[in-house]
């Protein structure tokens, strides 16, 4: 299976850039990706990348590009891709400065910015300068949410492509001919994961992953009291926490184990004082990785929540669209029945307010318990929403 193929649902885009790369005459140098979280942004990036580097090339050589790419090795390839909230200047100001170098064995130098909406306007600015006047065999590939999340100056100045939401059926195709996983499975994690890609294969082979989800749904539906939400917060925090420990224990570990080898020590044995400065700025990248995966395990548990109130709106409207959570549709009409059409609105807002808040920087705790006062109907909901 080529990169390409990993990109289900977006025919469209895939045909955009592969009939660019086939076409020089007709290639730009400054590229956004745009889409959903879980559509395949980056996936696509790098598809591209791997056309572009491979040239003209067949066979074993172009295999080979293919897993220099896939293991981000190759020499004409520079990837930035932060855990941060903020992409540093510094980082963007070493990109630029590869950017004008000529590529060495590839047809171009390709650089791509994962999560390029994270930029500062400053940091962006700098960018800005590289992409007015990009050197001839230097191409930028940025990847974003939205266009919108990017400054107008470089919107102007890249060419988009815009990759839609898959559907439930598409993602469960790709998780049962890319990854083994049985059907049954993979299509209640494509549903459940909201056709999320990345988080529908967590779902499909991870029962702990499963498991937490279930819980955040399970703590939300039992909220009965303002007592009830403020301790349903707290646990909602904490089992975020959780999930951001067990996504990123296994890759720290393997951080750690590769920067050790890298400095010729001995596993097990002794730091020595003077390479003990390199172990430590790994440890504060890593600090700071898991306030950023906490903060995103508390967005996705507020996504699932979405999906909950969702479904119980659509069962007290009587829409008779498919829920996403269709496993738990028992629950869920018990709630319909105890609820009104009203109360699952506010809910919605309420959680749409919270997401904002805690993007803003509001202790996640503090949002949590103010929407779930909110969305177990205890209090009126704020007419400000702020």
């Amino acid at each position: 299976m080529s990169a390409w193929d990993e990109l289900t649902g977006q025919q469209a885009a895939i045909a955009s850039l592969r009939e660019a790369a086939a076409d020089p005459q007709a290639m730009t140098h400054s590229w956004l990706i745009t889409g959903p979280p879980g559509s395949g942004r980056s996936n696509l990036a790098f598809a591209f990348a791997t056309t572009l580097l491979q040239g003209t090339t067949t066979g074993t050589e172009a295999a080979h590009t293919a897993a220099l790419v896939a293991a981000r090795t190759h020499p004409d390839l520079a990837v930035l891709a932060t855990d941060r909230v903020i992409i540093a200047i510094e980082e963007v100001r070493r990109l630029v400065s590869q950017s004008q170098f000529s590529p060495s064995i590839a047809p171009y130098r390709v650089i791509v910015i994962e999560d390029a909406d994270r930029m500062t306007e400053r940091t962006s600015n700098v960018l800005l300068k590289a992409l007015e006047e990009p050197p001839p065999r230097t191409v930028w590939i940025l990847c974003a949410p939205s266009a919108a999340d990017l400054i107008p100056t470089i919107r102007s100045r890249v060419r988009t492509v815009r990759l839609r939401v898959p559907s439930v059926a598409e993602v469960a195709e790709l998780l049962v001919q890319r990854d083994g996983i049985d059907p049954v499975l993979a299509e209640r994690a494509a549903r459940e994961s909201q056709t999320h890609i990345g988080m529908a294969l967590r779902l499909a082979t991870d029962e702990d992953a499963r498991s937490r989800r279930a819980r955040t749904l399970t703590l939300a539906l039992g909220v009965q009291s303002v007592s009830g939400a403020v301790l349903a917060a707290e646990q909602l925090v904490a089992i975020a926490a959780d999930d951001a420990k067990a996504f990123t224990a296994e890759r720290e570990e393997e951080e750690r184990a590769a920067a050790l080898r890298s400095l010729g020590v001995e596993p097990g044995g002794p730091v020595p004082a003077a390479l003990r400065a390199s172990l430590k700025a790994l440890e504060e990248d890593q600090k700071r990785r898991a306030t950023r995966s906490v903060r995103d395990g508390i967005d996705r548990a507020l996504v699932d929540l979405m999906s909950l109130h969702r479904d119980v709106l659509l069962l007290q409207l009587g829409a008779g669209l498919e829920l996403v959570n269709e496993a738990i549709r028992g629950e869920l009409e018990v709630a319909a029945r105890d609820r009104s059409p009203e109360l699952s609105l506010e809910a919605l807002d309420a959680i749409a307010v919270a997401r904002r808040r805690i993007e803003g920087n509001t202790p996640p705790l503090l949002a949590l318990e103010a929407m779930l006062i909110t969305a177990s109907g205890r209090v009126p909901a704020l007419g400000s929403h702020s």
